[in-house]
């Protein structure tokens, strides 16, 4: 499993974590943390305490990246209203060629190409740390939902059914 801190996704997420504040480590799962109720059970955590990191795209091909408490459901028309324009989920090679990263991994930092926007569920606020994925299922970093905001430059909506 330590080999997993030296594949190239897991990599750029931690120089970028390093770049923003050395003291965010990343944490390997012996359990795979592919949904929210995976690595809320790896952590031993609240599943609403994990990021899920969701793309969608507009209607004019312009992709967001919404980050959801792992216990909520992304709303496809409060999106759609956010953005102001009609949105879908954004397919698997969408998401890979985007963020870099495969569904199950993918980390709100450290993206291959900056979404338009990133959108951040509030409910994830509730949180004293919260966890993100960090560029591969067995690998995510704990972070609080302020430095969250912060390091992603994301901005806080009601984004949940």
């Amino acid at each position: 499993m330590s080999d997993l801190l030296e594949r190239k996704s897991v990599r750029k997420v931690k120089g970028y974590l390093a770049d923003f504040d050395s003291s965010i480590e990343l944490i390997v799962l012996e359990e795979t943390a592919r949904t929210a109720n995976d690595a809320a059970q790896s952590l031993n955590q609240s599943v609403g305490s994990i990021v899920k990191s969701l793309l969608f795209k507009d209607s004019e091909s312009n992709y967001h990246l919404c980050l959801v408490s792992g216990d909520k459901f992304a709303s496809i028309e409060k999106i759609s209203q956010i953005v102001g324009l009609k949105i879908e989920k954004a397919n698997a090679d969408e998401c890979k060629k985007i963020t870099g990263f495969s569904i199950g991994g993918v980390s709100p930092i450290a993206h291959d190409k900056t979404p338009k926007s990133i959108l951040i569920d509030g409910n994830l606020s509730k949180y004293e740390k919260i966890f993100a994925a960090a560029g591969h299922p067995h690998v995510v970093f704990g972070i609080s939902f302020n430095v969250l905001c912060e390091i992603t430059k994301g901005v806080e909506y009601n984004i949940t059914q």
